[in-house]
């Protein structure tokens, strides 16, 4: 049974009983079952909310947890839960983060900081004089103003000789910071200038600034012609590293005691400050943002369906992974995965 989704966002098992052990098994082992009425669920609708999910054919795998710790773990199809798997525009998500650990280090003096300014030599000389008035958070929140490399453009984009220079030398549809326009050059661009500030290829940061201290695998992902890291695209995390991706945020950039991210720059991604153009949904740095039964939601999204869900009221972190290879509209396979978070997930969490 499936219901229309309640906000707008337009064969392998690890149980909480198995938890633990499963952990053993693994190089990086995970929270314990917990034991806490605050981090507990219903176990009845816990489970209807997994059958729930079992019998959504796209759905490859999903990760339940709630204050740090796995309570659910299921690869129902593809790959297991502790296997790599391209997380699609999920990475724009972590590329936002590694933007707001360079501000924090000062690598980047800050959002409004023109690209221009930020990494000159991205820039090429005969552009349209409004590029450089764009900003990193024009970057961070789509917003760039230039025609998008996403969707009908993508093929274009990705089979030109340079990626950054091809982003920067479309026509303007907008001016930079008026609305929203959704593209994974605008990414593809910031990941470049945090690679040119920094001097380090964005695999490097990714593995030093995320990957080291959350204990996670960050595996080599696409690169363009010029060497860049793909910055908006094609990174692979197991299920249960994007799980602890998603709590590092819901924790305010902490992860065991040790300051990761910034408080300051978590609530800053948390703030709605666009909208997108197909879902409705309002979008922060890197981070869409929605509300549902009362609870404030942020959420990242791949194509085909690959989902983050924070809810910090609850202190719940839900990942699902899907074929990548198909689409996954917000009125089709998204709808049903926001459906099954607020209609299945959250109810369960709620009635612990």
């Amino acid at each position: 049974m499936t219901s229309t989704p309640p906000f707008r966002l337009g064969r392998r098992t690890v149980l909480a009983a198995t938890v633990a052990s499963v952990g053993c098994a693994l190089a990086r082992p995970l929270p314990a079952a917990p034991s806490a009425p605050g981090a507990a669920f219903d176990p009845v609708l816990l489970d209807r909310a997994v059958k729930r999910a079992a019998g959504l054919d796209q759905i490859h795998a999903l990760v339940i947890g709630r204050n740090g710790a796995v309570v659910s773990a299921e690869a129902f199809r593809g790959p297991a839960v502790n296997r790599a798997v391209n997380v699609k525009s999920v990475s724009k998500t972590i590329a936002a983060s590694l933007a707001g650990i360079a501000i924090d280090r000062g690598v980047l003096r800050g959002v409004d900081v023109p690209l221009a300014e930020a990494a000159p030599g991205l820039v090429p000389a005969a552009v349209d004089p409004r590029v450089r008035r764009i900003t990193i958070a024009d970057l961070l929140t789509m917003q760039a103003g230039l025609e998008p490399t996403s969707g009908p453009g993508y093929g274009r984009w990705i089979n030109s000789r340079n990626w950054v220079v091809d982003a920067l030398r479309r026509p303007f549809v907008t001016e930079p910071g008026a609305r929203m326009l959704y593209s994974t050059g605008s990414y593809h661009l910031l990941g470049a200038a945090l690679a040119s500030a920094s001097g380090r290829s964005l695999l490097d940061l990714a593995r030093e600034w995320l990957g080291e201290p959350l204990g996670i695998e960050v595996p080599s992902w696409t690169r363009d012609p010029q060497g860049f890291y793909l910055g908006g695209n094609n990174m692979a995390l197991s299920p249960l590293d994007l799980f602890r991706f998603g709590e590092l945020w819901r924790q305010g950039g902490l992860w065991n005691g040790r300051r990761v991210i910034s408080a300051a720059w978590v609530e800053a991604s948390w703030v709605p400050r666009t909208r997108s153009p197909f879902s409705g949904d309002d979008y922060g740095y890197g981070w869409f943002l929605a509300r549902a039964k009362g609870h404030r939601i942020a959420y990242a999204r791949g194509y085909g369906g690959q989902m983050l869900y924070v809810v910090p009221g609850l202190g719940l972190t839900v990942v699902v992974t899907s074929d990548p290879n198909r689409p996954a509209r917000s009125d089709g396979h998204v709808g049903l995965l926001n459906a099954l978070l607020t209609d299945a997930i959250i109810p369960a969490a709620e009635m612990a």
